[in-house]
């Protein structure tokens, strides 16, 4: 109550004029509704009321109405790109993320938010805290219609006068207007490929803010004339865009994740929530990697994970450890590299949160390091190495989350049906397709 009295005078103060309510649905496409200032204090005490039967995976036409609540501490002006701006009068715009409830005031099953914060409430119960720390990959593009590079960069390259980094270079400074911290960026290795790296903070909040990066990016970009797409393999035979998500436990303000006696510098917990991963991650790909697109990136080859091990060094492995920095054990953290940069980050962060606690809570064994190049590994190899595969196609991803107890127990049983609903549809459309490839290959001599 006191931080929305706060949220209140700071909006008379600073010539506030619309507020933005902010949510997303189950894909994780953002939704807005706009408020002016004077509803602001009903939309705290009593919500606002919209139909939730139009939003995708939220509720059907006979149980339509939902109400919206805007939380105070989201509260965040909207003034990266001008465009929320009103320049004649000084007035601002600013955005609120926003809870779901029902009409009878029960939080609503189908608010992405709520599952993310469900699963925080389930460990904060045993003392644990959450932390992520997100590499977000995109392109830029020269418009939306289709898919054209701007440069012919690879990693970490230097373009003087270049249109691509002078964009990500003013999005990374909107970013440190809006108090989100910005660890690194850099050009990544497919030719108009970018990269920026979130300093790691807790868990819902560093989903509301990946997902307001992402807005920014796409606003500054169109800004100069151009598009960013986080499409996960937009373009054949390059590298496509990754989400990292470096993530590790805290209880009682120590890292749950170190343990400075292991050689790897690992706890016992860390391996088992590794493990945890490694078991449940068929059972959850389809929401860290929920596009048909998604599987054209999950290949051999292209530096995005085909196979379930882990290393230290090894970049082709589902899990990365990072090497430990003395004197920083706060930094310990385990890199899972298979999501990619269009998945729901609160969707994801919970269910690969509930894999890996699955994990502790089940005392599983973390099998030996891979630091070979697994893409060159024989069968037999990989084989004897008792590595497994991530599913090849959402179709095999979706076959393999209907059956996992642990996906809908950490997504709600709402969420959990409507989801895969909505990829089999998505499937459906794509495998009743005639590709170009196919025309291309078969009709001149079929």
């Amino acid at each position: 109550m006191e931080k929305t009295r706060e949220v209140m005078e700071k909006v008379r103060k600073e010539n506030v004029r619309f507020v933005e309510l902010w949510f997303v649905d189950i894909l994780g496409m953002l939704k807005t509704i706009t408020i002016h200032t004077d509803e602001l204090e009903k939309a705290f005490t009593e919500g606002i009321g919209f139909d939730g039967s139009s939003v995708e995976g939220f509720a059907r036409i006979y149980e339509s109405d939902l109400i919206l609540i805007p939380e105070a501490e989201t509260y965040l002006p909207l003034d990266w790109a001008g465009s929320f701006q009103d320049e004649e009068n000084g007035s601002k715009t600013v955005r609120f993320f926003c809870s779901i409830y029902t009409p009878s005031g029960s939080h609503y099953e189908g608010d992405c938010r709520y599952v993310l914060k469900r699963a925080l409430e389930k460990i904060h119960t045993q003392g644990y805290t959450f932390n992520i720390g997100p590499e977000l990959e995109y392109f830029y593009c020269k418009d939306s219609t289709t898919p054209s590079q701007l440069d012919h960069a690879g990693y970490f390259d230097f373009i003087p006068a270049d249109l691509g980094s002078r964009v990500r270079n003013e999005t990374i400074q909107a970013c440190e207007r809006i108090g989100i911290h910005v660890n690194t960026a850099h050009h990544e290795v497919a030719p108009s490929q970018h990269e920026i790296d979130l300093q790691y903070n807790e868990a819902m909040l560093m989903a509301d803010r990946l997902v307001t990066l992402k807005i920014v990016i796409k606003q500054i970009a169109a800004k100069h004339g151009i598009y960013a797409t986080f499409m996960p393999k937009p373009f054949f035979g390059q590298n496509g865009s990754g989400l990292h998500i470096h993530q590790s436990l805290f209880q009682n303000g120590n890292n749950a994740f170190y343990d400075e006696a292991d050689p790897d510098y690992l706890s016992s917990i860390a391996k088992s929530y590794i493990a945890g991963l490694f078991k449940y991650i068929p059972e959850i790909t389809a929401v860290l990697n929920q596009w048909v697109n998604s599987y054209k990136r999950l290949v051999p080859g292209y530096e995005a994970p085909a196979y379930i091990s882990w290393g230290r060094m090894n970049r082709s492995a589902l899990v990365r450890v990072p090497l430990y920095k003395p004197g920083k054990e706060s930094a310990s953290r385990i890199e899972l590299r298979s999501p990619d940069s269009g998945c729901n980050p609160y969707l994801a962060f919970a269910i690969s949160l509930a894999a890996g606690f699955r994990g502790i809570e089940e005392d599983l064994s973390l099998p030996p390091a891979v630091e070979k190049d697994i893409f060159h590994m024989q069968e037999e190899e990989r084989a004897a190495e008792k590595i497994a595969t991530l599913p090849g196609s959402l179709i095999e991803a979706i076959q393999a989350i209907e059956k996992s107890s642990l996906a809908e127990d950490a997504l709600g049983s709402h969420i959990f049906s409507k989801f895969i609903e909505n990829k089999k549809v998505e499937w459906d459309e794509y495998r009743t397709r005639v590709t170009q490839y196919e025309l291309e290959t078969y009709y001149p001599w079929l």
